[in-house]
């Protein structure tokens, strides 16, 4: 195994000889070098580190025009579609300001693997798993961080030193957009890092061909120059996580809140008739708030108070499903707004004045403020019980 150049690094394993390229997502040397190693090496296989997703959001100019955003509601894809443009955000005021294209490196690996007739390879795991691999990590509070950080960041319009690019070039684009997280839940380097260089490496060494060229963010290479040589359980690795313990705890809060109500309506109509005003009122508030942070239609922020209550004793539906599907009706997103999608996530102002991103954010917001609601408005009904016992 030896090292031919900064960034490159050559092994051998089962008579195949693989080389990785280690690169920086928002680089255009890291492309420049992916074009002339590519060409030298003239390799069977060039493996990239996409998933099937991104690569046809890559490549595919129309796919926002595309999309129906009533399915996305509809299909629970909210809050990941709102993650995956947060982290495109970031990307792209990164590459912009260093005159590139965000990603290059990856279009410059499918376009030379054309250019020399290699054979094309996807070898990242489904983003979707990894982000359900992640979501089930963190608990509760967890979630509720890592979607405030997600907000946040769209309002940081702070330029990146050179002295950060250089930094970049050793995290992976999703690891720098999770850096505070994961320092806060270091069980996240598993799902992130870890389980995406075994998922690598198994797709990298089972590429057709002796010789295969790597395309990896240079926070894979360390990672995968080990597991490489390991056995790795595909299966296990594309499992998405399903855990009973929040199902179970999804039905037992509203199931306790509905009794406590009923049992001290039983005792005191009075008392009852208080806890069913403050839970009515916390929840709805909170949900409302989400949709008018969000600058939701007037009818959007009313869906948000009216479903709120009802939704948070049914863990099936959302609070904010209702409001962003009326919203979506009401603000039915148009062809200009899917096109000028990759523009607008450049900014907060662009991410709350296109239509189709605000509809995403009344849908995280709204259900944010419910869940708060239903915290604060739950206590509010069990101190009212205690009281009246």
């Amino acid at each position: 195994m030896t090292a031919d150049r900064e960034n490159v690094t050559r092994l051998h394993i089962n008579n195949k000889e693989i080389v990785l390229i280690g690169t920086a997502h928002v680089s255009r040397q890291s492309a420049e070098q992916v074009k002339e190693v590519i060409e030298e090496e003239e390799p069977d296989s060039v493996c990239i580190e996409l998933d099937e997703k991104r690569h046809e959001s890559m490549t595919n100019r129309d796919e926002w025009k595309n999309m129906d955003i009533f399915k996305v509601i509809k299909e629970k894809r909210s809050s990941l579609l709102l993650m995956n443009l947060a982290i495109s955000s970031f990307q792209k005021r990164a590459a912009k300001q260093f005159g590139i294209q965000p990603g290059q490196e990856m279009k410059q690996g499918i376009e030379s693997a054309r250019d020399t007739g290699a054979e094309l390879v996807l070898a990242d795991r489904d983003i979707q798993i990894t982000f359900s691999r992640i979501w089930q990590k963190v608990g509760f509070f967890g979630k509720a961080k890592l979607l405030m950080m997600i907000i946040f960041s769209i309002f940081n319009n702070e330029s990146i030193t050179e002295e950060e690019m250089e930094k970049m070039k050793q995290q992976d684009m999703l690891q720098s957009m999770l850096n505070e997280l994961t320092r806060s839940f270091p069980r996240l380097k598993k799902p992130l890092i870890d389980e995406r260089d075994q998922y690598l490496s198994h797709k990298i060494k089972e590429a057709p061909g002796k010789k295969v060229v790597a395309v990896l963010g240079a926070a894979h290479v360390p990672g995968i120059k080990e597991e490489i040589y390991k056995e790795q359980n595909l299966e296990e690795l594309e499992h998405r996580p399903v855990s009973k313990a929040p199902k179970i705890i999804a039905w037992a809060i509203p199931l306790l809140v509905i009794a406590v109500i009923a049992y001290t309506f039983y005792a005191n109509p009075s008392a009852g008739l208080q806890q069913t005003i403050s839970w009515l009122l916390w929840n709805g508030s909170f949900s409302a708030i989400g949709a008018a942070a969000a600058l939701g239609h007037p009818l959007t922020i009313v869906t948000a108070f009216i479903a709120a209550p009802l939704t948070s004793l049914n863990p099936l539906i959302a609070a904010g499903w209702f409001a962003g599907l009326m919203q979506a009706y009401i603000r039915r997103p148009n062809v200009e707004d899917f096109e000028r999608l990759s523009e607008d996530v450049h900014s907060a102002k662009g991410f709350w004045s296109n239509k189709v991103t605000r509809i995403l954010l009344i849908v995280v917001l709204a259900n944010v403020g419910s869940t708060i609601g239903t915290m604060i408005g739950g206590a509010d009904v069990l101190r009212l019980f205690f009281e009246n016992l």
